[in-house]
């Protein structure tokens, strides 16, 4: 069966094409499958249907797609080079690039981190079942740093306690629009599913406990650059906590500002955010594993532009 998603578009959206809107609709769609499916005539605008993909929204238009359901099409390995941070019989650490999906969903059947491992990796965890092999925990699409993959289930099984039992730490990078005042603080805020939106979260009555702590490293121009740690795993946590607190992740198309003009250009697209350092007990030996990943190339440079046209503090 089909699944209808259903998303109305907002003060941002005016005048943006159809296509490019769904691709930021948060079903992980491509600007291409997005376009097949407006020609094929799965997309409806106010209950009617649209097949011009430049097609151009009005704010409250109330746009609804129709996902076909995913068939139980096979895994492919695919030779898709990994950074690999470190490697032994029991786990691997990738430092995950912008715009690798970690395995495969509707829209994305291939060239995910999922795809990679098959064709990296003689053999990985089956704990996550048969369309996840050894992933332990996810970064979004467009977040770049640090994964841990188990290559069995032994591993896998440890290593997801240290994550419930969060003596596996993870911090981040992020840039944000604004000043963070205070400029160090613990955030406390209930996860949950957007009451009206299916595709997003949201800070919510009754939603999942969900703590992100944050330390303000420094003020580039019109921003904060932040250093983030999670004492929760929620969906989204971190993009939602920073939306929460009035200060949305720099370049988030999903829970972020549409555009900026203080936007530096390196990250006009793809989101600032960065999982820089990860802790973790060896789940065979019991040493402490702790590993960093330098900044990608996109953030990096885009810090050094605010450097040179704003002044720092």
């Amino acid at each position: 069966m089909d699944e209808r998603i259903k998303v109305r578009a907002a003060l941002p959206d005016e005048g943006r094409r159809l296509d490019l809107f769904l691709t930021g609709a948060g079903a992980g769609l491509t600007r291409s499958r997005a376009q097949k499916l407006i020609e094929e005539g799965s997309v409806y605008v106010n209950d009617r249907p649209c097949t011009r993909k430049s097609h151009r929204l009005s704010r409250g238009d109330t746009v609804t797609f129709l996902l076909p359901e995913p068939g139980a099409a096979p895994l492919r390995a695919e030779q898709i080079p990994l950074d690999i941070v470190y490697e032994d019989d029991d786990l691997v650490v990738i430092n995950k690039p912008r715009g690798m999906v970690v395995h495969p969903a509707p829209g994305h059947d291939s060239g995910t981190l999922v795809n990679a491992l098959l064709h990296h990796c003689r053999s990985l965890s089956t704990v996550g079942g048969e369309e996840r092999p050894g992933i332990v925990h996810r970064l979004d699409k467009d977040t770049t740093g640090l994964l841990v993959v188990a290559k069995n289930d032994h591993s896998h099984r440890s290593l997801a306690a240290q994550l419930k039992s969060r003596t596996m730490q993870r911090e981040y990078l992020a840039l944000v629009h604004g000043r963070v005042r205070p400029a160090a603080g613990r955030i406390e805020a209930p996860i949950g599913r957007h009451p009206r939106h299916r595709l997003r979260m949201a800070v919510v009555p009754g939603g999942r406990e969900a703590v992100t702590r944050y330390r303000t490293l420094a003020y580039p121009g019109p921003f904060s650059l932040l250093r983030l740690s999670l004492e929760s795993g929620r969906t989204h946590q971190i993009r939602v906590h920073l939306s929460f607190i009035r200060h949305p992740l720099v370049g988030d198309p999903l829970y972020g500002k549409a555009r900026s003009a203080d936007l530096p250009p390196p990250l006009r697209r793809g989101q600032a955010l960065h999982a820089c350092r990860l802790t973790l007990i060896h789940p065979r030996s019991g040493r402490l594993l702790q590993f960093s990943a330098p900044l990608p190339p996109h953030f990096r440079e885009g810090l050094r532009y605010l450097r040179e046209h704003h002044r720092t503090s």
